[in-house]
């Protein structure tokens, strides 16, 4: 996805201030083909983009205080189209490992409760590997078996490997990394972290336009 002709303005909210970059031509899909790894309706207003890696402590944060509220108040009501991208860090030795799992989860549509282990048991198995045992922990044995059978697909592979390019096209450079989309128009929100209020608030204004 290419951003060409872009120009940055700021928009003021409520004593909320946000750099917004727009692109001047439609950017496309916000979702490469492949796996599945969206949260609520493809039609919702805004999409939401999140570039995360498994084992990154600020990932796990915006997760559990940030992400759980969207998916709560704006994914489930369908204002908001949340999509996870893979970017496993080379840094994190079982990062790619825990986004394999991720992904065979998709396949069977348990991503949402793989995803929320991965993060709530994140030092456990960032300190032993066995990611296994933590995915298992949320699955049923018949679950289990499927995901193991897929967690090497070279599918699997692709998928993951699609986000880093991905990544990599928007120069995005850390985890975690969020991108906007709304009415055409892409905002990469700045790296890090972001809170609920002020995504809320960020999000409200976008719905009035």
């Amino acid at each position: 996805m290419q951003f060409s002709t872009l120009k940055t303005i700021g928009v003021s909210l409520a004593g909320l201030c946000v750099a917004v970059v727009v692109s001047a031509q439609s950017p496309g899909p916000t979702a490469p083909v492949g796996i599945e790894k969206g949260y609520g309706s493809k039609s919702a207003p805004i999409h939401m983009e999140v570039f995360s890696d498994f084992q990154c402590p600020a990932c796990r944060g915006l997760y559990e205080a940030t992400l759980r509220q969207v998916i709560a108040n704006y994914v489930a009501t369908g204002k908001v189209y949340l999509i996870h991208r893979d970017m496993p860090l080379p840094n994190h030795p079982h990062a790619r490992t825990a986004a394999r799992y991720a992904n065979a989860a998709a396949k069977i549509g348990k991503m949402e409760s793989v995803i929320s282990a991965l993060y709530a048991n994140q030092d456990r198995w960032s300190a032993d590997g066995n990611i296994d045992a933590v995915v298992a922990s949320v699955l049923t044995p018949a679950e289990m078996r499927q995901v193991r059978e897929l967690v090497r697909a070279q599918e699997i592979e692709r998928a993951i490997d699609a986000d880093v390019a991905l990544a990599r096209q928007r120069q995005v450079r850390s985890t975690p990394t969020i991108f906007i989309t709304h009415k055409g128009r892409i905002t990469p929100l700045p790296p890090g972290g972001v809170s609920y209020q002020l995504l809320k608030q960020y999000f409200d204004y976008l719905l009035q336009q």
